[in-house]
């Protein structure tokens, strides 16, 4: 399972559906782009500590950019991008949940359902 940002944040704010459903899944795995998202998002170093250790304890993997990630997020773009608001990072995340295989659990259906091959799990806190 590939998670979207939105998941953690969830989590980290002490929503417990959210860190039941992340704790449940024997294989985690995020893109890069959320990683940056999430280190992005803090305030300052301890929270960036923070983000890092709960990432390393449920031995999440992060799953890298690459140029078969970069063109399909470009054609769910130009596909999806003005008509859902799908935007450039989530066109990634996506992108990267495709190009692994992988279901995305996110709480974002407005901009991920109109991607047809895209699995999704929409989660609702």
């Amino acid at each position: 399972m590939l998670f979207d940002t939105d998941v953690f944040i969830w989590a980290q704010r002490g929503n417990a559906k959210a860190a039941t459903l992340i704790e449940r899944e024997p294989i985690r795995f995020l893109s890069v782009q959320t990683y940056l998202e999430l280190l992005q998002d803090a305030r300052n170093k301890t929270e960036q500590r923070t983000t890092k250790q709960f990432l390393a304890d449920l031995h999440f993997t992060i799953l890298p950019l690459t140029e078969t990630i970069g063109h399909r997020a470009m054609v769910y773009i130009e596909e999806y991008g003005l008509a859902s608001g799908l935007r450039a990072g989530d066109a990634l995340i996506a992108a990267t949940a495709t190009e692994n295989n992988l279901t995305l659990m996110s709480g974002n259906g407005k901009h991920f359902k109109p991607i047809h091959d895209l699995r999704l799990k929409i989660f609702t806190p």
